[in-house]
């Protein structure tokens, strides 16, 4: 996609006809060269603002993928880090690439670990859980810290009402909601389900409270308010 390392169309098709797990483990090979990777200023910055809220032992990237935001955490953490996903060839992609990180095949709606963690991130895998799923993946990921321990993830501000951008991503949910109604199994990933009055509320029942922290290397908009925050949970 977009560049001749990415997958074809075809393969692209047939992730979008396939289940989540399964369309990740047939794009697992070719991920890394789409769009759908998060950026590496996106980390770089995400990491830059993560210093200056640690110091940090543990650290564990829900739905880590192919390990893009492991970089983050080893860049923050003293100690373990810890990746965690459903795909099996996603997480093959991310020993590859991490052979010193401990990765884990698990969902993260029933994740496995004690309440020892330091920090857990996660990048651009929200859009996968539906609004009642957010309320559970939060609750697994506050089990999974201890007292005290940070779960931390960029929000970027939505785009303008009526902007390109805007109806780009009200088509892709439009479509996705069309496709899902049509076919089985469904493939969930919706970019307007998460929202931050939501987020913050259904973060806050979980049992954190609940901060905001503009990435200042991303730069501001024309109104003075940041291009993107990192929403900051700490376990009470």
């Amino acid at each position: 996609m977009f560049t001749p390392q990415g997958p074809s169309l075809r393969e692209l098709t047939a992730q979008a006809l396939s289940s989540v797990e399964h369309g990740y483990d047939l794009l697992a090979s070719k991920f890394d060269a789409t769009p759908f990777r998060t950026s590496d200023r996106l980390l770089t910055s995400v990491a830059r603002t993560l210093e200056g809220l640690g110091p940090f032992d543990s650290g564990l990237d829900v739905c880590c993928g192919t390990g893009a935001g492991l970089s983050v955490l080893r860049s923050v953490c003293a100690g373990r880090i810890t990746g965690v996903d459903f795909s099996r060839n996603m997480l093959a992609e991310a020993r590859r690439a991490h052979p010193a990180a401990t990765l884990v095949r698990a969902d993260a709606l029933a994740l496995p670990f004690a309440p020892v963690l330091d920090l857990a991130v996660s990048f651009g895998a929200f859009g996968h859980f539906l609004p009642n799923e957010q309320r559970t993946l939060f609750a697994q990921v506050h089990a999974s810290l201890r007292p005290g321990g940070t779960f931390a993830f960029p929000l970027p501000a939505p785009p303008p009402v009526g902007s390109r951008l805007y109806w780009t991503l009200w088509g892709f949910d439009a479509a996705m909601r069309v496709r899902n109604a049509l076919w089985r199994p469904p493939f969930v990933m919706y970019y307007r389900t998460f929202r931050l009055g939501d987020v913050r509320s259904r973060l806050e029942d979980a049992g954190f409270t609940v901060s905001l922290t503009p990435v200042e290397t991303l730069g501001r908009r024309e109104d003075d308010s940041p291009h993107c925050r990192l929403v900051v949970a700490r376990k009470i």
